[in-house]
């Protein structure tokens, strides 16, 4: 007993080098690196089903490139996993910037991915331009994004078509298709011009598209006469006032800028409450399968126009690994992914491609390898079948196409089939029979 306090000092002596020992050891063992991409998301509040798209989409990239085992980095000598992180915007402004913040200051993420709205997308840009943070912004379609003098958006890249794009041929649709049919069936003069109303969301968003619409009749000399334009806020549910005052204005269709959760309730009220029979053109980021089950059989002959559809998959080079995104979507989650979902699934290989490319996770070498990119076309068609930024406002150009939605009685479900272009179409555009034309 006499020995025990020094046979006490040596195990404490002993336990601490041993503590010591395990301690030098962990500190050898550094954990893997990671190549951190944040998704720009609104998962909750009102566009939270677009959200919810845009996240599920982003992981089925990251687990794809994850399994071909990562992005090779050459400063780091090794193959890295990609890492996403959430970035919940809450369909806010202010909820985009606590969001972008917190990817950027406390998660450490190499580059953004996503952004929908124009609205909130533009008020976190200023802080994505201070901490020059490369952005593939996979939404938010006004042209201002990126064409902004009052922001420094050099290390931001739209990947996604702007409201100049879509705005321009959804024009050219109704005045080249959609004109000679209501004139050709209601034996009107073939140069009856059409009559076209705009309901547009009261954001860069949809004031892009109302300025697409009155430039490109413009600049074509279109037959087409503007006869109403109506603006509601983000968010709004009841459209009833505001298709009153448009049915009034007798117009032979309706192109409306609106969010999934506004279209929806806006075709439902046009043709269930106000008797606004008519056609309604639709932007291309409500070809989602949850505005097809929303809508229902008051869908039946609208237009959307998109570059990639849930329900159908156009002809050309990207038709099978379209089909094999909408499989492996399928297969995860157990439904069909929207369009702003396979933007955004492309949006993380692209920034996987630049981070490959330019061998490092520095945010300068980053933003040059974006500037660079000139990828091959994944699961949606683009103009040169590559994907590319140009030079001056970092946009990319997609090929387009419309859609008419059909009813099907059989499986009570909307179904959409391509009408144009000529080289795309699977049917021809069709009036229904409910269709009620404007003023001769």
């Amino acid at each position: 007993m006499k020995h025990a306090p020094v046979l006490l000092l040596l195990m404490v002596m002993a336990g601490g080098l041993l503590l010591a020992g395990c301690t030098q050891n962990q500190a050898t063992i550094a954990p893997a690196p990671v190549a951190k991409i944040g998704v720009v998301a609104s998962m909750t509040g009102p566009a939270s089903a677009t959200g919810k798209d845009i996240w599920q989409s982003a992981m089925i990239a990251a687990d794809e490139i994850n399994a071909d085992g990562g992005v090779y980095v050459k400063e780091l000598g090794r193959n890295v996993t990609i890492e996403l992180v959430q970035g919940d915007d809450e369909s806010t402004r202010e909820g985009g910037q606590k969001a972008v913040s917190k990817l950027i200051s406390s998660d450490g993420v190499a580059v953004l991915v996503g952004g929908f709205s124009s609205a909130v997308t533009s008020a976190h840009q200023p802080m994505v331009a201070d901490n020059k943070m490369p952005y593939i912004i996979t939404g938010a379609s006004s042209p201002t994004i990126t064409r902004r003098t009052d922001v420094n958006t050099s290390t931001m890249f739209h990947f996604c078509p702007t409201t100049d794009d879509y705005g321009e041929q959804t024009t050219l649709f109704a005045s080249e298709v959609i004109r000679p049919a209501i004139n050709k069936k209601y034996g009107y003069s073939a140069d009856r011009p059409l009559r076209l109303a705009v309901v547009y969301q009261d954001s860069p968003y949809g004031k892009g598209v109302l300025a697409a619409v009155a430039s490109t009749i413009e600049k074509e000399g279109l037959p087409v006469e503007l006869v109403s334009n109506q603006s509601f806020k983000m968010g709004e549910s009841d459209f009833r006032t505001i298709l009153t005052s448009v049915k009034a204005a007798a117009p032979d269709a309706v192109y409306s800028a609106a969010f999934l959760n506004e279209q929806a309730p806006m075709i439902t009220q046009a043709r269930r409450d106000v008797g606004l029979d008519t056609i309604f053109l639709v932007v291309e980021c409500n070809d989602d399968p949850d505005y097809y089950a929303s809508l229902g059989q008051y869908g039946d002959g609208s237009i959307i126009e998109s570059h990639f559809s849930p329900y159908t998959v156009p002809a050309g080079s990207t038709a099978a690994a379209a089909t094999a995104f909408k499989e492996s979507y399928k297969k995860r989650w157990g439904g069909l992914p929207g369009m702003m979902g396979a933007t955004t699934y492309e949006g993380v290989y692209i920034a996987a491609d630049a981070i490959e490319r330019a061998g490092s996770l520095d945010k300068e070498k980053l933003t040059t390898a974006l500037a660079s990119t000139a990828m091959p076309e994944l699961i949606e068609a683009m103009q040169d079948g590559k994907v590319t930024f140009s030079t001056d406002t970092r946009e990319s150009q997609f090929s387009l196409y419309m859609e008419q939605l059909s009813w099907d009685e059989a499986k009570k479900e909307l179904r959409p089939k391509i009408v144009w272009p000529s080289d795309l179409s699977q049917a021809e555009f069709v009036l229904p029979d409910w269709y009620q034309p404007g003023s001769p």
